[in-house]
């Protein structure tokens, strides 16, 4: 069969059997990711359904395997950079693997809101569920049905952080059919004000995000922990609401409170919980005549697409989306189809990138040099074998 001839005519199993030189049920076997398949024959078919372009008819699939060809997403209705990324990274990586997804959005940001989102997906019969809501409502308190894989976005608590940013104290998933992936916020807050404290500040303030986010929670504990370990007490913090809005004016408040380089007790460093808040504080600091970094340092976390095309480009954390939610749903698509991964959960390393926007304050010599900053982890966030 041609180029043309595929074009205009649906590739079926039979042509994939009779190219591969196999049973159908073999060319199903593969298609289904089933055992019994010798591995030269599995990628001999897999071969053929390159080269060839099958595609597997969904609602045929579903009623060989018994399973909707659908995954479940519950997400925010909102624009926020983070939920947005990771929305698109499910999507992305969905896409060539025969499932499809179904969004629900929550209207509201309490457990009865996410159980009806919740709800409207299980009615629909997917084959897997993925929870992306960013607010730690305590997920135990959900009613899921017995045998659904879930997928959750979040850092899993890990031996080095034994009590949980968010409380939870656990090293394991809530439910036996839980995941739990996301990148590691705890190391890189840390990391950033570890970078701020090299250069020779004195502290670091924070501007968090909403409270109530287990993420919120997370670049809190690495700020606070990063501080207590130079034997500095945190002070403060100022909680926007992840907007460039509410980053001007906690930045505002906080230069008011704790004065100006002006007034003799400065504010020299400070670590915005995202790019967009960050965005917002550098924002007040221009508008309070100070400069940016030359009278006050800002790191943000995330690094969306506009922090490094800022007039003064932004240090920032980052996290990476595209990777986290790959590796995310390669596990999920396992566990649906009945081959778990051998870890349940996985932190993905976050990145410091030092770009314009953090100096050592005035007249002040680093203690070390910006690029020692513990935390800074290499690119390198490849699977590992499961």
């Amino acid at each position: 069969m041609d180029a043309a001839q595929r074009a205009t005519q649906r590739v079926s199993m039979t042509d994939v059997a009779r190219r591969a030189g196999v049973s159908q049920k073999t060319v199903s076997r593969v298609v289904n990711h089933e055992p019994h398949v010798a591995d030269g024959v599995r990628a001999r078919v897999q071969a053929v359904i390159d080269e060839l372009g099958f595609r597997p008819n969904a609602a045929a699939r579903a009623l060989v395997t018994r399973r909707n060809q659908r995954i479940g997403v519950v997400t925010m209705g909102t624009a926020l950079y983070g939920p947005t990324s990771i929305l698109q990274g499910v999507d992305a990586a969905l896409r060539g693997t025969g499932y499809h997804l179904s969004v629900a959005r929550t209207q509201g940001d309490g457990v009865a809101d996410l159980q009806a989102a919740i709800d409207e997906l299980v009615a629909q019969d997917v084959a897997g569920l993925v929870l992306s809501e960013p607010i730690d409502l305590g997920h135990p308190e959900l009613r899921l049905p017995g045998g659904l894989p879930v997928l959750t976005f979040d850092s899993p608590t890990t031996a080095d952080d034994p009590a949980g940013a968010t409380g939870s104290g656990t090293t394991d998933p809530a439910r036996p059919d839980e995941l739990v992936l996301g990148a590691d916020e705890l190391a890189g807050a840390r990391a950033a004000t570890e970078h701020l404290l090299a250069l020779g500040h004195r502290t670091v303030h924070h501007v968090a995000g909403t409270a109530g986010w287990s993420a919120t929670a997370r670049r809190i504990a690495g700020w606070r922990r990063a501080l207590a370990d130079a034997g500095i007490g945190a002070p403060p913090v100022l909680h926007g609401d992840w907007s460039p809005r509410s980053g001007y004016e906690a930045t505002t408040e906080l230069l008011r409170r704790a004065g100006t380089p002006v007034t003799g007790t400065p504010v020299t460093a400070v670590f915005a919980a995202n790019d967009h808040m960050a965005i917002g504080a550098i924002r007040a600091v221009e508008r309070a005549g100070l400069r940016v970094p030359h009278d006050v340092s800002i790191v943000g976390f995330d690094d969306a697409p506009e922090a490094e095309y800022l007039s003064t480009s932004l240090t920032t954390v980052r996290q990476d989306f595209a990777e986290v939610t790959r590796l995310a749903v390669h596990r999920l698509l396992r566990a649906v189809e009945g081959r778990p991964a051998a870890e349940r959960n996985r932190l993905v390393p976050t990145r410091l990138v030092v770009r314009e926007s953090t100096a050592p304050p005035p007249g002040s010599t680093p203690a070390r040099a910006p690029d020692d900053a513990p935390g800074n982890a290499p690119d390198d966030t490849s699977e590992r074998p499961s």
